[in-house]
């Protein structure tokens, strides 16, 4: 039986994959993971399952480093999330003038997702994610 060839992303590419979520998990570690390790009993009421979420986010993109290619899905959810935060949320709070210092302050630390556009390797995403056919059903 023949060797399947899979494809292939250069050796670049990995390392700036490997600089994506070196990004990430820094980012997310440095910021999110004091408040999850000491916070308040208020805090965790009120932000106990976002604090979570991102920092499993964080702590999962270390499998980055060894897997930059499979661990492609949390680079696209970091941009995803992100980019549904800053349409439809910021987007419509801004055109009403109602931007908040506080507000703001999220839109800027959430707009450096665009940092991670240019390291993904759009043509394997394509190719893999959207391209290729789905496992199958039965």
């Amino acid at each position: 039986m023949p060797a399947i060839s899979l494809p292939s992303v250069s050796l670049p590419r990995l390392y700036t994959l490997r600089l994506s979520y070196l990004i990430l998990a820094a980012g997310i570690g440095l910021y999110f993971w004091p408040s999850v390790i000491h916070h308040t009993p208020e805090l965790a009421a009120a932000r106990g399952p976002q604090l979570s979420l991102l920092a499993g986010i964080g702590a999962i993109s270390l499998l980055g480093f060894r897997y930059p290619v499979k661990m492609i899905p949390i680079l696209l959810f970091e941009i995803l999330w992100k980019t549904i935060y800053l349409t439809f949320f910021a987007l419509p709070l801004w055109r009403a003038h109602q931007i908040t210092p506080a507000i703001a302050a999220d839109i800027t630390s959430i707009a450096m997702v665009v940092i991670f556009l240019p390291l993904i390797p759009w043509l394997y995403v394509w190719r893999e994610f959207v391209n290729a056919p789905g496992d199958r059903w039965r």
